[in-house]
């Protein structure tokens, strides 16, 4: 999958991220893998993610979270990520764990986890 086959768009009126692949010649949209949020105070907690079935292995949600977080940065937003597959794609990529106030990291980051059904 590359970036552009992917479409990422923050539907604020519903309070979520929707990703969508780009329709196959002939087929019309296909499934809609999404991340929940909750905007409060100068920061953004990721509630829930869901990926179809029939979107996994496909990298959708790794560009889904990399999307949401990036976004998070560029909106000054500190990161409360709830949803254990935001979490676990933060352990992944340290990148980002700035993005998380210091006092939650330990609770959220560095905790142990069962990441197994991290997105369903």
């Amino acid at each position: 999958m590359t970036p552009d086959e992917v479409e990422i768009t923050d539907v604020r009126a519903r309070a979520r991220y929707e990703a969508r692949l780009a329709p196959v010649r002939g087929a019309g949209s296909r499934s809609v893998a999404v991340v929940a949020y909750e905007r409060r105070d100068g920061a953004i907690a990721f509630l829930h993610t869901v990926v179809p079935h029939d979107m996994a292995g496909l990298g959708v949600g790794s560009a889904l979270a990399r999307r949401v977080l990036d976004d998070a940065r560029k909106a000054g937003e500190s990161v409360i990520p709830r949803c254990p597959f935001i979490a676990a794609y933060i352990r992944r990529h340290p990148a980002y764990r700035d993005l998380v106030p210091d006092a939650l990291r330990k609770e959220l980051l560095d905790a142990p986890r069962d990441e197994s059904h991290a997105a369903h």
